[in-house]
């Protein structure tokens, strides 16, 4: 097979990995936005989000793979499951330290959000109020109006 064809279907999949990725964060998010979901739906989350953060590991940059952590944080604490939220808030958190020149301004914040709800979920209150915090000023210290309402409104859990 020549360079070029192998190039090629390198190419494509590096694309269909990207497109899993953000149409399965695309099903997590709408699923986690649903105003009812059954158990059924619960799970659908939890695999969706896991599967996406599969693909961004394949071929996504640090940044997409600490907010695939951050998601399944998300849907954990949603789905009351504390320890398992603070496992990947931490892996979350572990990646916005060991990549800080990659993530957006935005990333650190929303990874101290992720700890602040997996500890209170896990039912550490004062640990959480004392991140939450941490959260909330990092969230004030966003530049960019959007994103930091985007950032103030997932904040707003308490």
């Amino acid at each position: 097979m020549p360079d070029s064809e192998n190039l090629i279907r390198r190419q494509m999949a590096e694309q269909m990995q990207e497109t899993f990725a953000s149409g399965l964060n695309a099903v997590t998010w709408a699923l986690l936005r649903s105003g009812s979901r059954s158990a059924a739906d619960d799970e659908k989350m939890l695999y969706a989000a896991f599967a996406s953060a599969y693909h961004y590991l394949e071929t996504g940059s640090a940044a997409e793979q600490q907010r695939a952590e951050w998601l399944i944080s998300r849907v954990y604490a949603v789905l009351g499951n504390g320890r398992e939220s603070l496992r990947h808030a931490e892996r979350c958190n572990a990646l916005t330290l060991a990549n800080a020149a990659d993530m957006a301004e935005y990333d650190k914040a929303f990874a101290l959000e992720a700890l602040a709800r997996a500890n209170a979920v896990a039912g550490n209150a004062v640990e959480a109020d004392k991140i939450r915090a941490q959260a909330e000023a990092a969230g004030k210290a966003i530049v960019d109006e959007q994103s930091r309402k985007v950032f103030m409104d997932e904040l707003n859990w308490k």
